[in-house]
């Protein structure tokens, strides 16, 4: 039933099964967030550790995660349709990091398989003829398959056995950036350096918890590679709406340095190309980590390329790493620095009120854009940059958490 990589690319236009995906896809797509809460709850029932260990409980919790994988199979089938002879690599390359950094295995995908198709069975009753069930099965191994090769090759890339991501690191320096946020200075146990990464990657860092469960989270670096240690940024997630976030709040009640921390190989498909081509780093919040460990590295490199940098923030006082942010931008020759404060108060002066607004930006022509923030913010200078005629291919982003953006290229 599983197919290669190489058999991916003769037969993504799905031969036959065009036909019947394309007429099955209005109903499965109504139907896919209910398909995905039943698979859920299958798939913990017969395995409760993938809950415990492995899932980001409060994505489940508040229903994201559903969300995004319902997204991610309805996006695919809807591009193989309108793209046939052609591969949604920016959509499978985001999963492919994820899951690499979370340390799926390829025979998890067998499981998955099990548990969804028995509820695509129960929700969609007897409209899953032979022909649709078969259809659907070719769709979702032409989905896996790729993300398997990938995940391989993500593997392989970092030194990594499938799924062995995992090192020990230890605190070597806690700093309180803002209320809310802290940076970590980590360094192997064993000595060795950190290890190499590239600019505008992400770790993932798993912890135990009180009530015995290890949860993992992704966390970008925020500093240059090159460095014998690495640094993280970790916002706490307060409660509210949505869960409190279990995994930041123990590190901002618990972790201290000399502590030791699970950390994983670096992934991430959001990094700074090479070239000298222009540039626009656009982030909001805790977003604007990546754009750090960009922005140093092209500071260690002595870059000359033009920067275009925009941040956004509630307040000064909320802007995590602000003075490195400006220290950065001023080592830089072609770099300029524009930010948005909610509320700037006295101690912005040269900052502007409300949301970011690219209109008053003179933006260089066929730059790249990077984007990280919340989705809000994303769609919104996104849409900004189409309009001034970015292609999209130009224009990327890193979400933190489930991407509920799948499909929107």
């Amino acid at each position: 039933m599983r197919r290669s990589l190489a058999s991916f690319r003769s037969r993504c236009a799905l031969r036959q099964s065009t036909p019947v995906i394309r007429a099955t896809l209005p109903v499965v797509g109504g139907a896919i967030g209910e398909i995905t809460e039943l698979f859920y709850a299958k798939l913990f029932d017969d395995r409760s550790e993938l809950l415990r260990d492995l899932f980001n409980r409060g994505n489940q919790a508040n229903g994201e995660q559903k969300t995004a994988l319902a997204g991610s199979i309805a996006a695919f089938a809807g591009m193989l349709l309108e793209h046939p002879g052609t591969r949604p690599d920016a959509m499978l390359a985001r999963i492919a990091n994820k899951h690499a950094s979370l340390g799926v295995t390829s025979d998890q995908y067998k499981l998955v398989h099990q548990h969804l198709f028995a509820a695509f069975g129960d929700v969609l009753g007897d409209a899953v003829t032979e022909e649709v069930a078969a259809a659907w099965d070719e769709v979702y191994w032409l989905m896996a398959n790729a993300l398997i090769a990938l995940e391989a090759r993500l593997y392989r890339d970092s030194g990594a056995a499938e799924g062995e991501i995992w090192r020990q690191m230890e605190i070597v320096e806690r700093r309180e950036e803002t209320p809310d946020a802290a940076s970590f200075t980590l360094r192997r146990t064993d000595g060795s350096p950190a290890g190499s990464f590239r600019p505008g990657q992400y770790v993932s860092v798993r912890v135990e918890l009180p009530d015995g469960a290890r949860q993992i989270r992704q966390y970008s670096l925020s500093c240059a590679p090159g460095s014998p240690q690495w640094r993280i940024t970790v916002k706490r997630v307060r409660g509210g709406v949505a869960p409190e976030g279990e995994v930041s709040s123990w590190l901002h009640e618990h972790a201290r340095a000399g502590d030791v921390l699970a950390v994983s190989a670096p992934f991430g498909d959001l990094v700074l190309p090479e070239g000298d081509g222009p540039l626009l780093l656009a982030s909001a919040g805790i977003g604007s980590t990546p754009m750090l460990a960009m922005l140093d590295h092209l500071a260690a490199e002595g870059a000359a390329r033009a920067v275009t940098v925009v941040h956004a923030d509630r307040t000064p006082s909320d802007h995590a790493h602000r003075d490195e942010q400006r220290r950065l931008v001023r080592a830089l020759p072609n770099a300029e620095l524009h930010l948005w404060y909610e509320e700037p108060g006295d101690h912005a002066p040269d900052a502007s009120a409300g949301q970011v607004d690219l209109a008053a930006l003179d933006l260089a022509e066929e730059l790249t854009a990077y984007l990280c923030g919340p989705l809000p913010f994303m769609r919104a200078v996104r849409g900004d940059l189409l309009h001034r005629g970015v292609p999209a291919p130009s224009i990327h982003y890193e979400v933190f958490g489930p991407d509920l953006w799948l499909g929107q290229e």
